[in-house]
């Protein structure tokens, strides 16, 4: 059965000295701690790229979380996946199959994410198997 978790979640970002390939890559350092359904904390790194001639950007990205999901504890890994053109946005997130460890082992599921005001939110829709 598919559960739900929300809240909030509070990130820093830190730019690194990108790889030169000759295009307009950027790499970030993230460190977030999430609040609410999901309570924990994470680390990752975002690989980002822009065409400064028409503002496109793309970026991808992997964190590794780790704390409490729906009274179980563990660490998975989220995998992101977001552009932005002219026609408009889009941002998939998704839990990186068997990724999951501790009580969180067997964790499937999808993220989305939206920024209202500067404040960060989350919401995950998730499976988990019955506990062992």
């Amino acid at each position: 059965m598919t559960q739900h978790a929300s809240g909030l979640f509070d990130v820093t970002i830190t730019p690194q000295e990108a790889t030169s390939f000759d295009t307009p890559l950027g790499r970030i350092l993230l460190d977030k701690q999430y609040h609410g359904e999901l309570d924990g904390q994470s680390k990752g790194e975002m690989m980002a790229f822009l065409n400064p001639g028409n503002g496109s950007r793309a970026y991808v990205a992997i964190e590794k979380v780790t704390g409490t999901l729906g009274g179980r504890s563990g660490t998975f890994a989220l995998l992101h996946q977001g552009t932005l053109t002219s026609a408009g946005q889009a941002l998939a997130v998704v839990v990186a199959p068997g990724s999951g460890t501790g009580a969180l082992d067997g964790l499937e599921g999808t993220m989305t994410i939206k920024i209202v005001e500067k404040e960060h939110f989350y919401a995950l829709d998730y499976t988990l198997p019955e506990s062992k």
